[in-house]
């Protein structure tokens, strides 16, 4: 049984209402970011009163805070589904495919790259540290069992590995390709994919190299 389901009639339509508020929040920070997101732009968009959205977030800086936390919960729920058979690399791919369809669909707004505020309000949300720290854990465990297999480069240090995975999260070159080129999604998702994993050098520079 469901969570929803082991809930009263009135707590579960106060759960659902808190979710319509969540992807609204998280479709107007995608468009307009933190700074000119406004609680009556998320009240209106859920068709709700100012007051009544409120009663489920006292602040836009709490409101936000539960937007990202989501988004780290379905990160961390989908790294959890996944088959425990699979090599690293193939987990830490799997993962960026997760990341970058929940983009393509418009429900991952890239807070923390582009505003050194929204980084330090996150800070201060003990909620959402906890959950960033955890995953960033698993994610630091895989990255270094992928270098050791060989399937990542052991030359460099985990650190630039792992942050230029979290960049390839929110990497803008996504939305252009969205905007400006001819792929679909799929295609923009395996060419991003192989971008990170395989680089953009072609097989001429690799022989070289060697």
């Amino acid at each position: 049984m469901s969570i929803l389901g082991k809930l009263s009639f009135k707590d579960q339509a106060f759960k659902l209402r808190e979710n319509a508020i969540l992807d609204a929040t998280t479709s107007i920070l995608k468009d307009k970011g933190f700074d000119l997101m406004t609680m009556d732009d998320v009240a209106n968009a859920v068709g709700i009163s100012k007051p009544s959205l409120y009663k489920h977030f006292k602040s836009k800086e709490d409101l936000v805070g539960e937007a990202m936390v989501r988004l780290i919960d379905g990160a961390s729920d989908f790294l959890h589904q996944l088959d425990d058979s699979l090599r690293p690399i193939e987990v830490l791919s799997a993962m960026l495919e997760w990341a970058l369809r929940v983009r393509l669909e418009g429900g991952m707004p890239f807070l923390p790259s582009t505003s050194e505020h929204v980084r330090e309000m996150l800070m201060r949300n003990l909620k959402y540290v906890g959950r960033v720290l955890k995953l960033n854990y698993q994610l630091e465990k895989l990255v270094n069992k992928a270098q050791k297999s060989g399937d990542l480069n052991p030359n460099l240090p985990s650190d630039v590995i792992l942050f230029s995975f979290y960049s390839r999260t929110c990497d803008p070159a996504v939305e252009f390709l969205q905007k400006y080129s001819k792929l679909d999604k799929e295609e923009i998702i395996k060419h991003m994919l192989e971008v990170c994993f395989a680089g953009i050098g072609g097989p001429t520079s690799k022989a070289e190299k060697n």
